[in-house]
């Protein structure tokens, strides 16, 4: 039906009937999208299953491209408005294009470049929409209720599944306060509500603007949250700094907000966003069983944990719960997906449970791979056996001695290229693998159920965390057994199946 309806779509617009019709990939909402082509031409078709957002994006995005803003042309739409065609923007998105930023941490060049004109061009969407026929926006105004619906998102979509336990008393008492306070900062722009880089499109050099039918009037503070703290994106400090400034400059100087006033509205406003979106993920991941979402759970807690670098006063209740729900993921207590597909689990759950093949019969060897710091004391055995290998790391030439690194752990792709093209770590892990190798061969032989693996560095941070992935990647996969992999310092735990 949907292809049916949008090849008809397509030759109303071109003449012909599509040559291909290609599904792409599920978003985080329920509509689906398609790439037509035929005749040396591409036009990206969509479905909706809402009658109501379809029109409000049409309607936005035809106003918004008579501004001169980038946005995608409206080619045509189906007589019930259930379907309709747009300008193909190609595939890569702004999130794609900065990918390399992501993995090394560090945004220069173009990357950098892309990203400051991406959110100078906010303004011109924000402040110069005023006659945006308000009859395209829903629910028209962000207010007092649709913030308390982003807090309740968060408390029921994910505060409560994780199994925190709170005073939903003393919360809504300071939630209430935190809605007031939101509601009081003035609403008086075009406010995107997704803006984010999975939400702009790169092409011939320029950004172009996506996904914006849940669009209203409101703060001008949420865009900036939403893109500059966007959880996966993880920009560094600094260059937060560079995108709120050169968003700051991009507002028409009559508009402007102060400077000083701006950064402290804005902190409320990346604690909303970051409530909303942890809601997100939980919904999406713990309820719709999506990934994708579940993987981004570690980020979002990254910019948590900014955020609590100091307190927030005048919520004094939602703070302590705040703290205490961080403590439980650094803990290991909340699960999510990590990038690589391993699953974290909560502490208590922490033995890696796998059936062994039926056909088999034998049981299955868990393989606890541990990184600790040696100031903190060697892991405590909890197998019974009293314990297996523990290897020093701190022979190896330490990335934390250089400002650049004492951020980062040894996940992070930085630390990982300092250690490997050093050679050392490379050397030292060759010999871990051949005695581990042999151990976990003879084990299997000899029905044995468990084997620890430990290793241990000055802070536990870059060296043992680097070893101690290396080794549960070399192990995964290995046939009857499992591998629990336990960053105790940085309070994480993953697990990788046996098959």
């Amino acid at each position: 039906m949907d292809n049916t309806v949008l090849s008809g779509l397509f030759r109303s617009f071109t003449g012909t009937m599509p040559e291909k019709v290609t599904m792409l990939p599920l978003s985080g909402g329920h509509r689906k999208y398609f790439r037509l082509s035929g005749n040396g031409f591409s036009a990206i078709g969509v479905s909706g299953t809402d009658l109501q957002e379809n029109n409000a994006f049409c309607t936005m995005a035809r106003h918004f491209r008579d501004k001169g803003i980038n946005v995608p042309e409206i080619y045509a739409v189906s007589e019930d408005g259930m379907s309709y065609l747009q300008e193909d923007l190609g595939s890569v998105s702004l999130f794609d294009y900065v990918e390399e930023g992501r993995r090394k941490g560090v945004y220069e060049g173009d990357e950098k470049d892309m990203l400051l004109k991406a959110v100078a061009g906010l303004p011109a969407l924000q402040y110069g929409e005023t006659d945006l026929p308000e009859a395209c926006c829903r629910p028209g105004r962000f207010d007092g209720r649709m913030v308390m619906f982003d807090l309740n998102y968060f408390k029921y979509c994910f505060l409560k599944p994780v199994g925190t336990v709170f005073d939903e008393y003393r919360l809504q008492s300071d939630f209430e306060s935190l809605c007031e306070d939101i509601s009081s900062v003035p609403a008086c722009t075009f406010m995107y509500r997704d803006f984010q880089s999975r939400n702009v499109m790169v092409k011939d050099g320029l950004p172009y603007y996506i996904d914006f039918q849940g669009g209203m009037t409101g703060p001008a503070h949420y865009d900036v949250a939403s893109f500059v703290w966007q959880a996966r994106a993880g920009y560094p400090a600094p260059l937060k700094m560079e995108l709120i400034n050169a968003y700051l400059e991009a507002v028409p100087g009559h508009l402007r907000p102060d400077p000083v006033d701006f950064h402290e509205k804005l902190r409320l406003f990346v604690l909303l966003r970051t409530l909303q979106v942890l809601g997100a993920y939980g919904f999406r991941g713990y309820y719709e069983g999506k990934e994708h979402f579940l993987k981004s759970i570690p980020a979002a807690f990254r910019n948590l944990d900014e955020l609590l670098s100091a307190p927030f006063e005048a919520y004094p209740y939602l703070d302590k719960v705040l703290r205490l729900l961080s403590g439980a993921f650094a803990r290991g207590e909340i699960r999510y997906m990590a990038e690589d597909g391993g699953t974290a689990v909560p502490e208590s759950t922490q033995k890696a449970v796998c059936t062994p093949a039926p056909s088999t019969g034998k049981p299955v060897l868990t393989v606890s791979v541990y990184s600790f710091s040696y100031r903190k004391g060697i892991p405590e055995d909890r197998s019974g056996n009293g314990g297996g290998y523990v290897f020093d790391c701190r022979s190896i030439h330490n990335p934390g001695k250089y400002d650049r690194y004492k951020t980062l752990t040894g996940m992070d792709a930085p630390v990982v290229k300092f250690l490997e093209d050093d050679g050392e770590v490379s050397v030292f892990m060759d010999s871990v693998y051949r005695l581990v190798d042999a151990h976990v061969k003879r084990f299997l032989e000899r029905g044995f159920t468990s084997l620890t693996v430990c290793f241990g560095c000055t802070g536990g941070q870059h060296r043992s965390v680097y070893c101690a992935e290396s080794l549960a990647r070399h192990l995964a996969g290995t046939p009857g057994v499992s591998v629990e992999l336990v960053h105790r310092e940085r309070g994480i735990v993953r697990t990788y199946p046996c098959i």
